[in-house]
């Protein structure tokens, strides 16, 4: 028992220590945008700002346009969570719950693409884009989103739609239900786990991406947070205190949506399928 009780407490303090250390850039992040430029680099560091400086955050977001940034984000953001909600639960359905010729063989085919790295992709895609006319336009960054939003969503969406017993498919076609019936009125809240799941990443993906926009937009009025903040750090990259300042502000969003889903977050990444 004692000996039981030892592991635990070491496995306690082992994750502790390890979740400080995780914490410990975000701290300094938080503390360093609410000091003075000449308190951040003090040897011995101070950790809490005296006094407190409210106003690099004021100071932050209105030096640059960001609200016209935090708007084009929440639109792409809005509009490509979408898409790859609906277009990745449809096909995950088809791959897990519909018999038709050919079909594993094509779900392999699509896996394996995950093995490609985005480099060899990134050209033709771009000239792609460029010839539809499309450059410097939000549509390279939102309607690849309606057309499976990923393979790897609809990997991890297939994988939990065939824990779910096919009784149920069944029965639902016994009472006359059809492919869309099923799919609307038992998968989808029997999965609504694994949904929130890819809707989680999908989120911080699209909020956090720099790589995207920083190749399809051209016009600072188009640009995202990601692109507005790394334009802030290049024109004030000696004021650390409001580029501190700036990043909270943006990182934000993202922690608050990961405390408000970390439930389902777990839940969903298990891949337990129905609860008993």
């Amino acid at each position: 028992m004692n000996e039981s009780l030892t592991k635990r407490l070491f496995g306690y303090i082992l994750l502790a220590v390890i979740s400080i250390l995780f914490l410990m850039p975000f701290v300094w992040m938080l503390r360093s945008s609410l000091m003075s430029l000449s308190q951040i680099f003090v040897m011995p560091p101070v950790w809490l700002p005296s006094p407190f400086k409210w106003d690099n955050f004021t100071r932050a977001l209105t030096e640059l346009p960001f609200d016209r940034f935090f708007l084009n984000t929440i639109i792409i953001v809005a509009l490509g969570l979408a898409g790859t909600v609906v277009s990745s639960t449809i096909a995950a359905f088809g791959f897990s719950r519909i018999e038709w010729k050919g079909r594993n063989i094509i779900f392999m085919i699509l896996l394996s693409s995950m093995m490609l790295p985005g480099a060899v992709t990134l050209i033709p895609t771009f000239i792609g884009w460029k010839e539809l006319g499309f450059y410097d336009t939000f549509y390279p960054l939102i309607v690849p989103a309606f057309f499976g939003g990923g393979m790897f969503n609809i990997f991890l969406l297939r994988q939990f739609y065939m824990t779910i017993p096919r009784d149920f498919d069944e029965a639902a076609v016994v009472d006359g239900a059809t492919y869309f019936q099923i799919y609307y009125r038992i998968i989808l809240p029997l999965s609504r786990s694994a949904v929130i799941v890819i809707s989680l990443f999908t989120f911080l993906g699209t909020w956090n991406d720099f790589f995207g926009p920083l190749i399809y937009l051209k016009s600072a009025e188009k640009y995202t947070l990601a692109l507005g903040l790394q334009m802030f750090q290049g024109t004030y990259s000696s004021q650390w205190d409001l580029l501190m300042a700036a990043s909270a502000a943006v990182i934000l969003p993202c922690v608050l949506v990961f405390l408000l889903g970390q439930k389902y977050f777990l839940e969903g990444i298990t891949l337990t399928g129905l609860k008993g």
